[in-house]
């Protein structure tokens, strides 16, 4: 019990202490070149942005459309802890468990963006830094708040050859969307079951 607890506290933590610094440092659509402020290229930007939808910046229906995945998240993150915690007392492989304490950890990451973001900072534009605790109150009401993203990595930067089909000459990027920490804990459980996991998926 005590591995997975860990799990999910560090990742919140480390999730949490990253997007506040970034809402309250920088303002949207802002950079910084980690990797190139370290002389090792243009791979690793914190780039500032905000999304009301899914991971990656999957948008979906607008405003109803955000407050339905909100509570869909909210009975999401629900369902993952009683699953988390009856494989748990069953004994479950610890490799199994740390996977779904990742994507438990993540989910729950970005509903406290979607739930209280909105209540807790002021917007952030192009020219503004978000404050925290705002006087007048926040950017939205709960369960309407944006996450915030900031992790990119444009591992490849090029173009396609003027011979090829369709994309010609058109700017080629991998990796493209803008994911946090949450994101990541996400993408990492579900894999390491996938790939590692699966005689565990009838239990």
């Amino acid at each position: 019990m005590k591995k997975p607890l860990l799990i999910v506290i560090l990742v919140l933590v480390v999730d949490q202490v990253l997007k506040i610094w970034v809402k309250t440092h920088m303002s949207s659509g802002q950079d910084y070149n980690i990797s190139d402020l370290m002389g090792v290229g243009d791979w690793f930007i914190l780039h500032f942005t905000e999304n009301k939808g899914m991971a990656f910046g999957l948008e979906w229906g607008g405003r109803t459309g955000k407050l339905v995945l909100s509570v869909f998240r909210i009975v999401a993150v629900g369902v993952i802890g009683w699953y988390l915690l009856s494989r748990i007392r069953k004994g479950a492989n610890p490799g199994f468990i740390i996977s779904i304490s990742l994507i438990f950890a993540g989910a729950l990451g970005n509903i406290i963006d979607s739930a209280f973001y909105g209540l807790i900072f002021s917007a952030s534009d192009y020219l503004t830094v978000a404050t925290l605790f705002p006087k007048g109150g926040g950017y939205d009401s709960f369960l309407f708040g944006s996450v915030v993203d900031m992790l990119y990595f444009p591992i490849i930067d090029t173009r396609w050859p003027a011979w090829f089909p369709v994309w010609a000459n058109q700017q080629f990027i991998f990796f493209r969307p803008v994911f946090n920490i949450a994101d990541s804990a996400i993408t990492i459980g579900i894999l390491t079951i996938l790939f590692f996991q699966r005689k565990h998926f009838d239990l």
